[in-house]
């Protein structure tokens, strides 16, 4: 049957009768449980990659007790599922079954078509007459209608041991945030203890030791998927996800990882093939043919988000002269050129990048080859300046300069780097020796770790010690394209997406190791269409409450406030 276009739509279509389409806050009613799920889907339910007529739908079985995530033990069973216009499941609009069991950890994922576009959905899973909680998603808008209004949050680093999944909660409680783009490390693989909480293990992982078997793998994901916090935000939007190195091993490149050891762990293609195939079944996530995770995602005329996978095709890390190796790579040949000309043709005003490591060069108390001149070459200082992490884009210099070339070659504007991994918050501007240090290429925003150990956490400092601070303040110093970093706070960012601007809100929880901890806004910055210059934002970004009605802008319920101010008080307000 055909469905109508809903008025609690997140995502409006080009032509209405307004005259504009803009995206308004939608509630969830009942979508996201209080704790985490019970009976036969105590694992929750998740979508992600939404396209104009479908999306993904994600959820686990346990049909029976000895049907345990990594057992390889249970019945096959069968599924049904549906996708409703209303929460209350009154107008079922798509629905099917499908059978899972042991060869799939008893996994659940269906690929629905045939949705109308930008129209908010419901959907369940059903077994021997029982639901699963209900989730929420969405449908993206045709890649030619013009919308408004699109808004992110923006996760990395969730390590299990170091504390609670609260920013996970505070983002599903937020019932503004459209989409959630995960960058990487999901998980963890160590063994307990191994990387806990400065020190201290908040709650031990399963299994006890250091993943590396399907069935390892299996039982991890499973573990957090029993997060209360995590169910939440997975059954309350769709998620965009990557990898990044954690979900196999630490540093993880094409051939190997620091954190393996074949003569005692075997060999390690045999420990990726593992990883991926948990990966496979534990995630909403749409991969290619041959395992590809690199992939594209249209919303719109607003905004287009290519998703990188810089863990599979990298050469093994460097360090001193060699990370200006043009050998190297750590995108590979065929991502390269798949990011250089889908960037070069996208026609979406904003060009958003999914990438799992920092690309803004990072130097400490040294300054860039090109800067530094004959001196330069005669000390082996690299290209872009001594590196202090060969893991991020550092270390790879040929292919960050031979990216940015492209960008300025093909005069392509309004990119944005969407960064985690180094679970610390930073506002930069992407500058190489072509761009010199006033015309940067493109701006990054890099997002802290949802609980992932801090550098005062390492230093087992308190937050915002003086060390954090001098260290953000020389990093700063060094680096005048770093705009802003601060070094020790957890949480998330939430990105707002318009015709005008792209803006990054930064979020820090008051305490990581504290169930249901509470956050606050600490910065946010934004980029300006048509500049890739970063300018500080004084307070975070007036959101309409639930309820608004849809084509109410950000910008009228602000002045509507002002207007009410003025009123009481008699004194003039504007924007």
């Amino acid at each position: 049957m055909t469905n109508t276009i809903d008025r609690r739509t997140l995502l409006r279509l080009a032509g209405a009768s307004a005259g504009t389409a803009v995206l308004a806050g939608a509630t969830l009613t009942g979508a996201a449980p209080a704790g985490a799920a019970g009976g036969a889907f105590r694992h929750g339910v998740a979508s992600g990659d939404p396209l104009p007529d479908g999306i993904l739908l994600w959820t686990r079985l346990t049909p029976t007790d000895e049907a345990q995530p990594g057992s390889g033990v249970g019945p096959e069973a069968e599924v049904t599922w549906q996708v409703a216009a209303d929460p209350d499941f009154a107008t079922v609009t798509a629905q099917g079954a499908l059978t899972t069991g042991p060869a799939r950890d008893h996994t659940v994922k269906v690929a629905v078509t045939g949705l109308a576009p930008a129209t908010t959905w419901w959907y369940r899973f059903g077994y021997a007459g029982a639901w699963s909680a209900t989730g929420r998603t969405m449908t993206a808008p045709p890649a030619d209608a013009d919308i408004d209004r699109l808004r992110l949050g923006v996760v990395s680093c969730a390590n299990w041991e170091a504390g609670y999944f609260s920013a996970y909660r505070n983002l599903a409680d937020r019932g503004e945030v459209n989409l959630v783009v995960h960058l990487g490390d999901y998980l963890y693989e160590y063994g307990t203890g191994e990387f806990d909480a400065g020190g201290s293990v908040v709650r031990p992982v399963l299994p006890a030791h250091e993943v590396l078997t399907l069935a390892d793998y299996r039982i991890r994901h499973a573990l957090y998927k029993t997060d209360p916090d995590l169910q939440a935000l997975h059954a309350s939007v769709p998620w965009v996800i990557t990898w990044d190195d954690h979900e196999v091993a630490n540093d993880q490149w094409s051939g190997g990882a620091q954190n393996h050891t074949p003569a005692t762990e075997g060999a390690f293609a045999d420990r990726v093939a593992a990883a991926r195939q948990a990966y496979a079944e534990w995630m909403p996530v749409r991969t290619g043919a041959d395992g590809a995770i690199y992939r594209r995602l249209r919303f719109g005329r607003l905004a287009e988000l290519s998703m990188l996978d810089l863990r599979s095709y990298r050469s093994q890390q460097a360090s001193g002269s060699a990370v200006d190796d043009p050998a190297r790579t750590i995108t590979g040949d065929a991502q390269m050129s798949w990011l250089k000309s889908g960037l070069a043709a996208s026609t979406a005003r904003w060009k958003l990048v999914g990438n799992p490591v920092m690309i803004a060069r990072v130097d400490l108390a040294t300054l860039p080859a090109w800067l530094l001149g004959p001196i330069g070459r005669l000390l082996g200082v690299p290209e872009n300046g001594v590196v202090l992490n060969p893991d991020q884009w550092d270390g790879y210099n040929a292919d960050r300069n031979e990216l940015v070339d492209h960008l300025r070659a093909t005069g392509t504007r309004d990119v944005v780097f969407l960064t985690g991994d180094i679970h610390t918050s930073w506002a930069n501007e992407v500058t190489t020796r072509a761009t010199g240090t006033a015309t940067p290429a493109a701006v990054e925003f890099v997002v802290p770790s949802v609980t992932s150990d801090n550098v005062n956490d390492f230093l087992g400092l308190r937050e915002g010690n003086a060390l954090s601070v001098l260290g953000a303040d020389l990093l700063r110093a060094t680096n005048t394209h770093v705009r802003w970093t601060e070094l020790d706070g957890h949480g998330y960012g939430v990105l707002e997406v318009t015709r005008q601007q792209c803006r990054m809100d930064w979020y820090h929880l008051a305490d990581r190791t504290r169930p249901g901890s509470a956050s606050r806004w600490v910065a946010g910055w934004s980029v300006a269409a048509g500049s890739s210059t970063l300018r500080r934002e004084a307070a975070p970004v007036v959101v309409p409450p639930a309820g608004t009605p849809v084509g109410v802008t950000t910008a009228d319920f602000q002045q509507a406030i002002l207007s009410v101010i003025s009123e009481r008080t008699g004194y003039p307000v504007d924007l």
